[in-house]
């Protein structure tokens, strides 16, 4: 099932503010980016060398994850930075709860405001369910990935990580990332792109043809074939995760080719600028879209990265929940 996106004319929001809910990348200009960010930075800064390591400003707030689409690393980190600002946190899995008995998205969502939720932080298989969820609940809604749509937040932790390995300054401008892989299947490319070309920095898209959605040319981004001649010179490379569970056909050959066209290896790593990155938004499929010794070089920040997720939403909340009154 597909949610279509709301025709109406979206909100016009000041430069730097925030929209109301987090539901796409494109909802923020460079002004409410470079808010986050900067945040996040002060946030980090806060809690830094303290024992405990939280903060109390969104005590008597509840946060509630819905994830009606399994995850790892995107629930806990909603989780641990709702926690580290002192928010009340309730976890909701589509698995054993009553969306197993047929409810529907929009009773489990009066539900919740019912409940006086105060900020829901959705994920859901379908894309757009996060845009319709936020017509039924007055929280705030944060959407954590939404079927082959968009996922904001990890865009702006990728954008974070970016900025702390390659503008000491805090611009972007002029910088070159390049995204490989499943590009078709996957809302992280989708999000990096819009984020990233409103940060200034330049994107190129590489993948086989059959992994490109239709109407690709019309992205902020280039678009190539050639692995290789893209990584020249390039500041990051961020590699997608091959989304074989969205798959219905086959999209390339082998594994094996895949891997040999524009999986991440050695030789291809050291083709890019001497101070250059490589990223993955997770889960990797080792061997295949990225060699072992690359995963694990000093050159990767992907476990850095999952750090910096906590950083990033905490700063998304703070912002959301409190209108960055005490900023």
């Amino acid at each position: 099932m597909t949610i279509l996106q709301n025709p109406a004319a979206p909100v016009i929001v000041p430069a730097g503010a925030l929209p109301r809910h987090l539901l796409s990348a494109g909802d923020l200009d460079r002004d409410a980016a470079l808010r986050i960010l900067d945040t996040a930075t002060r946030l980090d800064q806060a809690i830094a060398g303290r024992e405990v390591r939280k903060l109390p400003t969104l005590r008597g707030r509840t946060v509630v994850n819905l994830f009606y689409e399994d995850s790892t690393r995107t629930r806990i980190s909603f989780e641990l930075a709702a926690k580290r600002l002192s928010a009340d946190v309730i976890n909701f899995s589509a698995k054993g709860s009553s969306v197993s008995k047929g409810e529907s998205l929009k009773d489990t969502a009066l539900t919740l405001q019912a409940m006086g939720a105060d900020a829901v932080v959705c994920r859901h298989s379908s894309s757009g369910a996060p845009e319709r969820l936020s017509a039924w609940v007055d929280g705030h809604v944060i959407n954590a990935g939404d079927g082959t749509h968009e996922h904001p937040t990890q865009a702006l932790l990728d954008a974070y990580t970016l900025r702390r390995h390659l503008a000491p300054g805090g611009s972007l401008e002029g910088r070159r990332v390049v995204i490989v892989g499943d590009v078709l299947h996957s809302r992280v490319a989708r999000s990096n792109v819009l984020l990233l070309s409103t940060l200034g920095v330049r994107v190129t898209l590489v993948a086989p043809p059959t992994l490109l959605p239709v109407g690709v040319d019309t992205w902020p981004a280039d678009v190539s074939y050639d692995l290789d001649a893209s990584l020249v010179g390039a500041d990051a490379v961020m590699m997608l995760r091959v989304q074989r569970e969205r798959m219905g056909g086959a999209f390339f050959p082998t594994e094996r080719e895949y891997s040999r066209s524009y999986g991440l290896d050695s030789r291809r790593a050291a083709l890019l600028a001497r101070h250059g990155i490589v990223m993955h938004p997770g889960p990797m499929n080792r061997g295949m879209e990225i060699t072992p010794q690359v995963a694990d070089s000093a050159g990767s920040v992907i476990v850095e990265q999952v750090a910096n997720g906590v950083t990033v939403r905490m700063a998304v909340l703070y912002l959301l929940l409190t209108g960055g009154r005490d900023e």
